[in-house]
Order: structure tokens, then C-alpha cells, then sequence
């Protein structure tokens, strides 16, 4: 026989929270029902582990942040969410919660304060500790939670998650549903810990093991947690003991499991026991449990009938690539300074536009911190966070002397865990706070690409919660640093509909769109060539200087040929007209690559007659091949001769500099010009 204390609890909590447990098993009772019916297609059944989710639930503040999984029904039914436009959206209807755009439980609602999970599982923790890092910034009395199967801890992202929390001393709440399976493996067969509560010793942080199909014992761990998190400002694990009486999802069935199992735990089944519990002790009776599961399933048929109602999605295809991003504020355009052929020069001056007349140039790298300060004082929340950004300034000191000037709670170290830090950006963006993280080089983004392409890039477009994050990108070859710290790797984002991609030139442009990039709340990749922090200087605006995103710059005028380019490809570009001053060029430097500036580069097609697309990146996939196609699509009649492009080796970035310059598109500039000039 389960026991339970009441520690306290006044009959009339007691049957409250007996409502709450019993309501998510007679909808779940329901879906299985329409299942076979028909009239549904898919379900995660959570039948015997409901007492998790109502209890954390109910131990939880309603404005306090809850992550929960696909099988955390009662987080939704005790929010209060709308049974009706659950229906809906389990439908697949444009009147659900994510206007049919996600199945079951893959959403979230701002208004309720849960944040949709992704089918990877374990990027929702890390956005936990984005919501508690709010909470302590602000000091706010507030803790977040967030669930994980047994089967997500062994994941990288429960790792890096828990590191974090713990190393930032973050208000997080932690919980495992260890139900014995993920989907099929039994545990035997994803950890060896006797316990996964251990594993929090190993992060500094302490954990506990309970009965998850106790109610009683499950809220009054997590009231008790949570007041531990927050009054001293630090993380907390619970593993809840439990079992998954269903399938994964009904189609897969449960043969894999010994039958045993389920007569064992059917006898702590969480609803029976705690029901049981209430009428052995007098609180309620048999009448009382009739009509309580009369007036549930009542309510349960009514939604139903609104739910499953005939209706039509109106699949319009340009809201749905409008909503793959918010809404961004405009920015009026400044005139950009187009530059005739006056003299060979080994790099473009930039643009003198709206700026002191008496100003000295500046370096890229100082245009970059600039952007950074004014965005730091115009956003007095905005949050920096990255691998040695604070007192060293990064690993090219492109955030040197900010933690002095804004402190260490904005200016912040990160330990090596690029998913988390991502997802806790994202935390932060759930509470209306601004962030960026600085890739140390861009090729470690890989560590952090699910949370990006993902979670960030999607999360608009799924239920509407903007992902207001810019990540910097320090990029490119030229320096001499091998393989893993040169790669241009700007085409891998450019695929990804929800995300902003920019990708400056010049000091100008740099602060520019650094600023106009923390104006966006959209997720934006900011992309910076490392070779050109300390080689290139220019007259920069003062004060907060934006540019819009999406706007090309027109370079230079010309009339023999068009070069599209972006990066180190302006300077390629600017430093082969100059060495040819015979040749009239056209360069458009693109800026952004998504979204890009077509009407620029028709225009640019136009005048010329001959186009080539020039970049840094390799030839195959990179993104000058979209500009190709399109440029092919959309302007042959004014073409002359085939769109070429020039494009580095499709090889790795090799570290001896010999080896790189020949791997470099500007080792072929000169060779694909006479080409494309011959035609």
C-alpha cells in the first residue's frame, strides 16, 4: 500500500489536487479511444506517471517557466490551457496552438509559461537555465523547471545543462522521469549508475530519489526544491521513479516489456492509489468519485465535440514563410559611397556616411566592439556570453574591456558547452531578454548546430515565441590555423528558414549590422572575418549607426562585368579592379545572405551582362550556387555569357600558407575573370 502524507493539506487541496491527477488520465483514457477510432493519429501516452507532472506542476508558480516533454499532459491541464484548443491542436488545426504547424505536444504557450520541446529532447534544459539566469539577473524570487526522460541523460545536452546551472548557480529544477525505457532500451542499457540522482554530486549540486507516482510526495519535494533553489540560488535534481504503462506511442506496443513488469507496477498505479488514499481516509467517497469522473468526462466530451469539428486549414504558402520570422523593426537605409577606380589600394575604404567629419578611422575589430558597447547601453539587460569573453576579452579581443565597463553578470565566461549556452539564450529570450554568444571560432558552431538550426530557427514559426539571439561568428581562412579554425561555414545557416544571416566587409558595415542584428528578433548569425579584424580600418558612424538587414551595398560601378560578393571577397574583389583599372567592374557586396538583396544584384546583372559569384567558402554547396541558380532563373535575358563562380578548393583548409593561398578562391580570380570576359 503507497503511503502518503498530507503534511498540512486541507481536505479541500487534497480533492483539488485529486482533480488535477484524475482529469489527464480520463483525456488520455479519451485519446486512446479516438486512436482506434480513427479520429486522431498519433499519441504519447503518459498513462502512470501523470503524479509527476501535476505534482511539479502544482509546486510551480504560474509565471515561472516549465519545459516539459511529450508525455507531461498534466503540465498543460494544470496551467489551465484550453481542453478545446488542446483538441484542436492534437488535430493538426490551424486554430491549435501552433496553427497546425506542430503535432501533439511540440509547442508552447508564452501565456502560460511553457516552452514547446523539440523531438531531440534534451535542448529544452539548457533553455531552463536561460529562464533562471533571467529570474537572477532581475532577482527575481523565481525558479524554472524542466523534465527529462531517463533516456535524455544520456544525452550531451543533460550534461551541459546541468554543468551550466550548476557553474552559474542558476534557480533550476531538474527532473527525471525514470519510467525503466527509452522507447525501447531498457535502462540496463543507457546508464551504469546505480541511480541517476548521483550524477548531480558530480556537478557540485544537490539531488534526490523519490516515488514519482506518489502525488503527495512529488509536490511536496518540489515546493521544497524550489524554495532551496531560490533562496540559495542554485540548481537541484530529482529523479522520479515511475513506468510508462503504454507504448512509447501506441504504435510501437509494448512487447519489448516482461509482462511482470506491468503487474508490479499497475499496483502503484498513481491515480488508483492516491484515489484509494482520499476514501480510506474519509476525504471523499464513492459518490464523490462518481461524480467528480461524471463532471470530467463531461467536460472531456464538450471539448471533444469543439475539438473534432469539421474545419479547413487555409494553407496559404506567404504566411507561412512570413511567420517563419517576427516581425523586425524597419531601418531606414543611410547612402553607401560607391567607389570609382581611382588607385590600386590593398583594401576598400569604407562608406563616410552620417559620422563626425573630423573622425578618425577605426579598425573592424574596434567597429565590432562599438556595436557591442551601443547595443550593451541601449538594451541595459542584453547579456554577452562565450568562451573567455569576459576579463581576457576573447580569444581576439573583440570584447576586451566590456566586462569592466558592464560587469561580469552581462559580460559573462562560459564553460565549453556551446549547446547550452545557445539553449540558455534562448531561456533568456522567453523573458524578453536579449543575448549573444561568441563562437570562439565559427567552426566550433557545430557543437551547438541542433540548438541553432533546430530550436532558435523554428521556435517563431512553431507557437510564435520570437528567439532574440545573435551568435558571432569569428570566420575564414588567411591566417594560417588549419582545419578546425578556418572554415567558412556560412551556407550550412543560409538553408535554414527562421534564421538571419549577415556577414560585413567593412568597419562600417560591421558596427552597422551588429547593431541592426540586436534590433532583430530573430535569431542572427553574424559572421566576421578573423583576417580582417586588425587589417583593415575605416571611417565608422558614431553613436547607435545601424544597417538595414538585407540590403546589398553597391561597391563599385562598372559596366564589363558584375562580381557578387560578400566577406573577404570585397576585399578580393576591390584589389583586383584596382590592380585592373581597365576593366570597368561592378561589385555588389551582399552583407547579408538571408535574407539577400536580389533586386541589387539584378540590377547589377543588368548594366554588365556578365556575372561571377566570388567566395571564400568551398565551391560545392556554398551559397554562391543559390545566387547562380537565381541569377540564371531570373536574368538570363540580360546575360551575356554563362554566371561563373569562383570558390575555394572543396578540400579541408589546409594549415602550411603556401598550401592555403592555393586553397583560396583568390588563387582562380584571375583565371575565371579572363574566362567569363571571353565569352
Amino acid at each position: 500500500m503507497m503511503h502518503f502524507d498530507r503534511k498540512g493539506l486541507t481536505d479541500a487541496e487534497l480533492i483539488a489536487i485529486y482533480r488535477q491527477l484524475l482529469l489527464p488520465r480520463m483525456i488520455e483514457e479519451k485519446m486512446l479511444i479516438l486512436l482506434r477510432q480513427g479520429r486522431i493519429s498519433k499519441w504519447f501516452s503518459g498513462i502512470g506517471q501523470e503524479a509527476i507532472s501535476v505534482g511539479a506542476t502544482l509546486a510551480m508558480q504560474p509565471e515561472e517557466w516549465i519545459m516539459p516533454l511529450h508525455r507531461n499532459l498534466g503540465v498543460f491541464t494544470v496551467r489551465g490551457m484550453s481542453l478545446e484548443k488542446l483538441f484542436l491542436q492534437w488535430q493538426g488545426r490551424s486554430d491549435g496552438f501552433s496553427k497546425g504547424r506542430e503535432r501533439s505536444f511540440h509547442f508552447g504557450s508564452t501565456e502560460h509559461h511553457i516552452c514547446g520541446m523539440i523531438s531531440h529532447l534534451g535542448p529544452q534544459l539548457a533553455v531552463a537555465d536561460g529562464a533562471a539566469l533571467a529570474y537572477k539577473l532581475r532577482n527575481q524570487p523565481r525558479a524554472a523547471l524542466t523534465f527529462t526522460g531517463d533516456g535524455g541523460t544520456s544525452e550531451g545536452d543533460f550534461h551541459e545543462a546541468l554543468n551550466v546551472a550548476a557553474v552559474w548557480d542558476l534557480p533550476v529544477i531538474f527532473i527525471i522521469e525514470n519510467n525503466g525505457y527509452g522507447l525501447s532500451t531498457p535502462v540496463s542499457e543507457q546508464y551504469r549508475c546505480d541511480r541517476l540522482v548521483d550524477r548531480a554530486r558530480g556537478y557540485g549540486m544537490e539531488g534526490v530519489r523519490i516515488d514519482g507516482n506518489n502525488i503527495l510526495t512529488v509536490l511536496d519535494t518540489v515546493r521544497g526544491v524550489r524554495d532551496y533553489c531560490i533562496r540559495n540560488s542554485k540548481p537541484y535534481l530529482i529523479e522520479c521513479t515511475t513506468f510508462r504503462m503504454r507504448g512509447h506511442e501506441e504504435a510501437s506496443g509494448t512487447d519489448y516489456v516482461p509482462p511482470h513488469l506491468f503487474e508490479e507496477w499497475g499496483k502503484k498505479d498513481p491515480v488508483a492509489n492516491y484515489e484509494q488514499y482520499l476514501l480510506r481516509t474519509g476525504v471523499i467517497d464513492a459518490a464523490f468519485v462518481a461524480a467528480m469522473r461524471a463532471e470530467c468526462t463531461a467536460f472531456i466530451d464538450v471539448s471533444v465535440k469543439a475539438g473534432l469539428k469539421p474545419g479547413k486549414i487555409d494553407a496559404d504558402p506567404n504566411v507561412e514563410i512570413r511567420d517563419a520570422y517576427a516581425p523586425a523593426p524597419p531601418i531606414e537605409p543611410v547612402p553607401d559611397l560607391i567607389m570609382p577606380p581611382e588607385r590600386p589600394r590593398r583594401f576598400p575604404k569604407p562608406a563616410p556616411v552620417a559620422t563626425s567629419a573630423d573622425r578618425e578611422p577605426i579598425r573592424f575589430v574596434d567597429a565590432i566592439r562599438e556595436g557591442l558597447t551601443e547595443a550593451m547601453l541601449r538594451h541595459p539587460e542584453l547579456v554577452l556570453m562565450g568562451q573567455d569573453i569576459a576579463a581576457y576579452g576573447g580569444a581576439f579581443k573583440v570584447t576586451e574591456g566590456l566586462m569592466e565597463r558592464f560587469g561580469t553578470a552581462r559580460v559573462r565566461n562560459t564553460p565549453l558547452c556551446e549547446s547550452a549556452i545557445i539553449g540558455t539564450a534562448l531561456g533568456l529570450s522567453l523573458e524578453g531578454i536579449k543575448s549573444m554568444v561568441e563562437m570562439q571560432f565559427a567552426d566550433f558552431v557545430t557543437s551547438g548546430f541542433n540548438q541553432i538550426v533546430n530550436n532558435l530557427a523554428k521556435i517563431h514559426y512553431r507557437w510564435g515565441q520570437p528567439a532574440d539571439v545573435v551568435i558571432r561568428m569569428p570566420t575564414g581562412a588567411g591566417v594560417g590555423a588549419g582545419p578546425f579554425h578556418s572554415q567558412s561555414n556560412e551556407a550550412w545557416f543560409t538553408h535554414t528558414p527562421g534564421l538571419k544571416v549577415v556577414y560585413p566587409s567593412t568597419p562600417a558595415d560591421a558596427k552597422g549590422l551588429m547593431i541592426a542584428a540586436f534590433e532583430d528578433p530573430n535569431p542572427v548569425m553574424y559572421f566576421e572575418h578573423k583576417a580582417l579584424y586588425r587589417s583593415i580600418s575605416g571611417i565608422v558612424p558614431e553613436g547607435y549607426h545601424t544597417i538595414p538587414i538585407g540590403k546589398a551595398r553597391q561597391v563599385m560601378t562598372g559596366n564589363n562585368l558584375s562580381i557578387i560578393t560578400y566577406g573577404m571577397g570585397v576585399i578580393w574583389a576591390e584589389q583586383y579592379a584596382h590592380a585592373h583599372p581597365t576593366l570597368s567592374i561592378d561589385i555588389i557586396d551582399l552583407r547579408t545572405l538571408l535574407p539577400w538583396d536580389s533586386e541589387a544584384v539584378e540590377a547589377s546583372v543588368r548594366r554588365t551582362g556578365r556575372a561571377l559569384v566570388l567566395h571564400e567558402d568551398t565551391l560545392t554547396g556554398g551559397f554562391g550556387g543559390e545566387i547562380a541558380a537565381w541569377i540564371g532563373e531570373h536574368c538570363f535575358r540580360w546575360l551575356d555569357a554563362p554566371v561563373m563562380r569562383c570558390a575555394s578548393l572543396d578540400s579541408p583548409v589546409p594549415f602550411a600558407r603556401a598550401l592555403e593561398d592555393v586553397f583560396l578562391a583568390k588563387h582562380r580570380l584571375h583565371s575565371t575573370i579572363e574566362k567569363l570576359l571571353a565569352f
